[in-house]
């Protein structure tokens, strides 16, 4: 298989836009669940902290690498059965996997059953992003196909949004209303949240089986091998793209495991105010942002720009490092609040992009896969490394607790550094790729 062997595709007939506009809306939905199941945690660290008598760096390892251990191993099997299964029939037993492990994170009684949980969390949530990009781009046309990722993209800052939200006011309604439950007897009011969030997502597995899977333009199997081999001869393109979108949700993901905690310690808000703050950002500012991103690298595309998406990831990088490098180091709360505006912009401005590149970037029966050797290598960096690094900088650099907020500034400036150069790195090759040069 060449580069050459890429159809053109026409805009879509109006019944199929439909049907992948229906798919499209289902996927964004279990996006959504997922993130909620993911990201609620950083609005319970202080009280499983309490609870549990953790450290920074144990708290740290459940919001990242004991996330993505799992998720990353999983990503590239279930990749696999992307391109040669029923992708509908994959994303819906991820979300049913996903649910069942976020419920049982709520009945977690101590460390060891926490991290297990939040693997398993993982491991439902690998099947995810590879089978969904595979859908979308089977069913979009290249010229629309950025705006598509956008819309799915939407699924990651409304889940995050909504467990900021959920986490703030969900603490506070459990302690008062659920202090106990049938069967279970007392349990802490985070748990009551777990178990909350994890039954509510039970309903996205069935409603997943209501995408249609759409015909494959190619039906012969790529063996393993041939993955590789393309893998290998367009490493020059694969492996800068993927490390700069990397390093880019490093820091994003840092921010968001430690900006409600950063709220608390620096400025002696409440851990519902700092929620509320961070829940409605990511809600409407993020989801501008991940809009214009798929706005701007379609009309790129359009223009002969092949390389759009990549040019919106070294927009939204430079713009991290400008203002997610200053905002911690504010003295003013309100200051530091009003920063966070552009930041949300351009921390989401990427991610239609970055997922509609490694489309395009790879042959259409090798998406599954490609997709989850992005994730694969998104997952290691931004998730072992971007809370993990805060937490470490913070212990090790700058003294303990009260040095937060330097962490996060110093985290933020060298990932978003090393992001813009690798992404405007991996440009050249991306272009020869793409056109089959």
């Amino acid at each position: 298989m060449t580069d050459a062997d890429r159809p053109t595709r026409p805009a879509l007939p109006a019944r199929r836009a439909r049907g992948a506009w229906l798919a499209l809306a289902l996927l964004t939905l279990a996006n959504v669940s997922g993130f909620v199941d993911r990201q609620v945690l950083s609005l319970l660290v202080e009280p499983i902290r309490h609870d549990l008598s953790l450290t920074d760096t144990q708290v740290s390892l459940l919001m990242g690498l004991g996330f993505v251990v799992v998720s990353s191993t999983l990503a590239l099997p279930m990749g696999r059965v992307a391109d040669t299964r029923s992708r509908r029939g994959l994303l819906a037993a991820g979300a049913a996997a996903w649910s069942l492990a976020t419920t049982l994170t709520g009945l977690a009684r101590g460390y060891g059953q926490l991290l297990v949980a939040r693997m398993a969390v993982g491991a439902g949530e690998a099947a995810l992003q590879p089978g969904a990009i595979s859908l979308l781009a089977d069913l979009f046309p290249p010229a629309q196909l950025g705006r598509a990722m956008s819309v799915y993209t939407l699924g990651t800052f409304l889940g995050s949004g909504i467990a900021y939200v959920l986490g703030a006011w969900g603490i506070a309604f459990a302690a008062e209303h659920l202090a106990t439950w049938p069967v279970l007897g007392a349990v802490r009011p985070w748990q009551s949240v777990y178990l909350l969030v994890g039954l509510v997502s039970f309903v996205v597995a069935p409603l997943l089986l209501l995408v249609r899977e759409p015909p494959r333009r190619e039906t012969a199997r790529v063996p393993v091998r041939a993955v590789a081999a393309y893998v290998r001869a367009h490493a020059d393109a694969v492996v800068p793209l993927s490390l700069g979108f990397a390093c880019s949700a490093a820091v994003n993901y840092g921010i968001a495991g430690w900006l409600a905690t950063f709220f608390v310690r620096t400025h002696g808000w409440s851990a519902a105010r700092a929620g509320v703050l961070q829940g409605s950002l990511t809600m409407t500012v993020g989801v501008l942002g991940a809009l214009g991103g798929g706005w701007l690298s379609d009309r790129l595309v359009r223009r002969g720009r092949v390389d759009g998406p990549l040019l919106v990831g070294v927009v939204g990088a430079l713009g991290m490092l400008v203002c997610a490098g200053a905002y911690p180091l504010l003295a003013s709360a309100t200051a530091a609040a009003v920063l966070l505006v552009p930041v949300n912009v351009f921390a989401a401005l990427p991610w239609g992009p970055a997922n509609a590149a490694m489309a395009e970037l790879m042959p259409e029966r090798m998406r599954g896969q490609g997709a989850a050797l992005m994730l694969l290598v998104v997952n290691l960096v931004s998730g072992a490394l971007g809370p993990t690094a805060v937490a470490l900088a913070t212990d090790r650099l700058f003294g303990g607790a009260a040095g937060l907020r330097y962490a996060l500034s110093t985290v933020s400036v060298v990932g978003m550094l090393l992001a813009a150069g690798l992404l405007l790195a991996a440009r050249g090759p991306f272009r020869r790729t793409v056109r089959g040069a």
